[in-house]
């Protein structure tokens, strides 16, 4: 007598109840600096931060792992069971964002991970003079990148800027950009990027020089009556050289003649 197959839902429940006897048999759970959950930590740039990972609720000793984002941190020998230390000295801006996670080795699934919110100030840039010729295009370019992101105004002369026509303002999180289309005198001066922030100022001076706009040299012009000349010389040249020929041919005939003559 054939069979009958079990029903989806008798299998759902069993894979379930596998699930859960899983994680019984672990029944190991990791805390990092008190957290048994993920958790952001707010700190600072150039400061040290200690991470303790520690395995909790286990009857063996228990080898853990922590990563970089994706990448697995290096850990001494005696730095990998039941407890793992890790330091982060000094923060930069690079550890913003980034995720540092505590794994257990035999159920991977069972981790904490710690999100590193760095808050950091703007740093605009160092001052700069640029020259530009009259009717060319410039770009003025600010760093803007700070933690959290700051608000950016640009000033003329000390002055908040007014849009022309020919200016136009782009941004992203990390760059303030000021493009100036055909500079006309009326341009000159110097242009501030000032960047504010809950963590503090920045600003960046463009001390912009418009020069007068340069005569046009007709280089095509040029080029064509260069050729003309080379070539005239040159036509003069041979021609002058089968004169010159001509000549001596009719020399040499009228004495080959009186010699005959004779």
């Amino acid at each position: 007598m054939a069979q009958r197959s079990r029903p989806a839902g008798s299998r759902r429940v069993q894979v379930l109840v596998l699930c859960f006897l899983a994680h019984v048999a672990t029944g190991v759970e990791l805390s990092v600096n008190n957290h048994n959950d993920d958790f952001t930590l707010i700190t600072s740039l150039g400061s040290l931060i200690s991470l303790s990972c520690l395995a909790q609720n286990s009857s063996q000793p228990e080898e853990l792992l922590w990563y970089r984002g994706d990448s697995r941190v290096d850990l001494k020998d005696g730095n990998k069971e039941n407890v793992s230390n890790i330091c982060i000295s000094p923060v930069s801006e690079s550890d913003n964002g980034v995720a540092f996670t505590c794994r257990l080795v035999r159920d991977q699934a069972v981790q904490v991970s710690v999100l590193l919110d760095v808050r950091f100030p703007p740093s605009a840039g160092e001052d700069e003079s640029i020259q530009i010729e009259e009717g060319k295009d410039v770009t003025l370019i600010c760093n803007a990148k700070s933690n959290p992101q700051g608000q950016t105004t640009w000033y003329k002369n000390n002055a908040i800027l007014t849009l022309k026509d020919h200016y136009q303002v782009y941004h992203t999180s990390e760059v303030f950009q000021l493009s100036i289309t055909e500079v006309q005198e009326s341009d000159n001066g110097t242009y501030t990027c000032e960047v504010k922030s809950s963590c503090g100022d920045s600003s960046k001076n463009f001390h912009l020089i418009v020069e007068d706009r340069k005569p046009v040299i007709p280089i095509e012009a040029i080029i064509a009556a260069a050729v003309v000349v080379a070539l005239t010389v040159l036509f003069g040249i041979v021609a002058q050289k089968e004169k010159i020929f001509k000549v001596k041919m009719e020399r040499e005939a009228a004495g080959h003649e009186a010699l005959h003559g004779e």
